[in-house]
């Protein structure tokens, strides 16, 4: 049944020393559905996800997989997730099919059924034509993909994507995040987590929002958004922009949060539209140089600016062209 929760996790904890890395986290995850972690780096994702994959012992709090607890019984957790870490886990002189068949076989898959399935995971991830060529030859969102059929060789019932779009170009970027909404399409249930907003919108059907290592907000995008009165985002880049314009700035009457950092100003208002061209004005008359400036309606950038006062990494612009990614 969809409803049913495939990740249960309860006051989950993990300390290192005096750092607190993870601070008593609950959620869960339903079957068939993409639940992401959006937050920057360092907010605690990827050490909820390796205490998930069993790489991790909490320091305390439970956690779940298909009703197995990922402590007390690791094995037959991890036989139901498969892991796309953030580095790159291939070996460069091999081939990508020769990759798939090493891991496949590290995953005590038999070759019967090793052989076919990556035939058709090689298919899955647009790559049969290059399987032949070596891993280090492949550019970067080619390798992404290679990774992400790694973790689907043996068939998980549910799948950890740690910022699987980290480091590759934009096209290449859609093209990854369009091959996980298949496969979630398909039935697989997705962990996934990220810094960048677009793929948070385009794939998550619930979100939850990290920071300094806790989750501070749960619920759909429609959801988080009304949750802060669904604002306006108004925002400048300046040169020349001083304590005391960004101060005045504040002091106006439709501005109902500012942030702040070097040369630019993000406000939330209700009516961003009629308050840009104040702000403007502000800036002009006192002696900056107004670069761009733009309105955009509610979004997940509102709303973790709202509840955290940072900015969201943006995605690098990335070096590596892949027309078959």
């Amino acid at each position: 049944m969809r409803d049913a929760a495939v990740i249960e996790v309860e006051n989950l904890t993990k300390r290192y020393g005096s750092v607190t890395a993870v601070d008593s986290v609950s959620f869960s995850v339903r079957e068939g559905e993409v639940f992401g972690f959006l937050g920057p780096n360092g907010a605690g994702k990827t050490t909820t996800i390796s205490i998930l994959s069993c790489l991790v012992r909490p320091t305390s709090g439970t956690a779940r997989i298909c009703g197995v607890d990922v402590v007390r019984n690791s094995l037959a957790a991890r036989s139901k997730i498969g892991v796309v870490p953030q580095e790159i886990a291939l070996y460069g002189t091999l081939s990508a099919r020769d990759n798939l068949v090493f891991w496949g076989r590290m995953y005590g898959l038999p070759d019967r059924v090793l052989m076919p399935r990556v035939d058709e995971l090689l298919e899955v991830v647009g790559l049969t034509e290059r399987s032949g060529g070596r891993v280090d030859t492949f550019s970067g969102g080619m390798k992404r993909r290679i990774n992400i059929a790694i973790g689907l060789l043996h068939r998980p019932t549910v799948l950890f994507l740690d910022e699987p779009t980290v480091g590759i170009d934009p096209q290449t970027r859609r093209s990854i995040l369009e091959l996980v909404r298949t496969l979630n399409e398909e039935g697989l249930t997705i962990l996934y987590t990220t810094h960048y907003l677009e793929g948070a919108e385009f794939l998550c059907d619930r979100i939850g929002i990290m920071d300094v290592g806790r989750l501070i907000a749960v619920g759909t995008k429609r959801e988080l958004i009304e949750s802060i009165g669904a604002t306006d985002l108004v925002r400048i880049s300046a040169k020349g922009l001083t304590t005391s314009l960004v101060s005045e700035i504040e002091e106006l009457e439709p501005v109902e949060r500012l942030t702040h950092t070097d040369d630019r100003v993000v406000v939330n208002a209700m009516s961003g539209s009629n308050l840009l061209p104040v702000v403007v004005d502000v800036l002009t008359r006192g002696g900056a140089t107004v670069v761009s400036a733009d309105v955009t309606e509610p979004n997940l950038e509102s709303v973790f600016l709202h509840m955290t006062g940072k900015f969201l990494e943006e995605p690098e612009g990335g070096t590596e062209s892949d027309a078959q990614a």
